[in-house]
């Protein structure tokens, strides 16, 4: 651990440590500059992260050789996610931030499983649409293009056959994520809607994201940072459409 230590140091790279607790998976990675050097992540029922947690923060430092200071940054998945997921990543990743010194990059949960989606997709004109799973027939969506450029903003709505119709006009569109098996039976008429399992928001896919931010100062207040909690109380009927 000692040489791994002392070669990312003299290597001049960020150092980033990123969480994602926004789904059920929780997951951290470690990073230097674009190379993953440390990943772990896993599902359990019950939303057990906080003991999860640090566990694998604790197994990511020791790459480092329990060297905290040596931390450039820390990333964290800003939602929409769960509530109870979020918390525990976002407060945990302040109270190091605030002891470290160190400043707070958001990633949002549907960019960071956009990049996931990325290498299943070949068509360089496709559009990435990640959804979240609501309530009832809701979903949070966006669209990306494969330049991982946020081309709709996220949104929450009530999919039916007719709400990507101007998109899925123009372009191949890839839909993935836990709120994709509710929407897939009337979108899978579209020709050009295209259907991609097992996609799950990880924190090794927080790399280049972070990165980018990082380079570009693209901090978050530590103090004042919350994030985007999925609703789960009561859900609001947007007659609005997305396209």
């Amino acid at each position: 651990m000692l040489f791994f230590h002392h070669q990312y140091k003299i290597m001049n790279l960020p150092l980033i440590l990123h969480i994602e607790t926004s789904t059920q998976v929780c997951s951290v990675a470690l990073s230097s500059g674009t190379e993953c050097v440390f990943s772990k992540s896993s599902e359990e029922q019950g939303m057990n992260h906080a003991k999860l947690l640090s566990g694998f923060i604790a197994e990511a430092m020791n790459v480092l050789n329990n060297d905290f200071h040596s931390l450039n940054a820390l990333a964290v998945s800003s939602g929409p996610g769960s509530y109870t997921g979020l918390r525990i990543g976002v407060s945990t990743a302040k109270g190091l931030c605030f002891g470290l010194d160190i400043p707070l990059i958001s990633i949002g949960t549907l960019d960071i499983m956009a990049v996931s989606a990325l290498n299943s997709v070949n068509e360089k004109d496709a559009l990435l649409c990640p959804m979240l799973d609501a309530r009832r027939m809701e979903v949070y969506a966006a669209v990306f293009n494969t330049d991982l450029e946020m081309i709709q903003p996220v949104a929450a709505n009530i999919v039916d056959e007719r709400t990507f119709n101007e998109i899925l006009k123009q372009n191949s569109v890839y839909f993935f994520g836990n709120g994709m098996s509710k929407c897939k039976p009337v979108l899978q008429q579209h020709a050009r809607a295209h259907f991609i399992d097992e996609i799950i928001p990880l924190a090794e896919n927080m790399i280049p994201l972070a990165l980018k931010a990082y380079q570009k100062k693209q901090f978050v207040d530590t103090a004042y940072f919350e994030p985007f909690y999925l609703k789960e109380f009561q859900t609001t009927v947007s007659k609005k459409k997305m396209f």
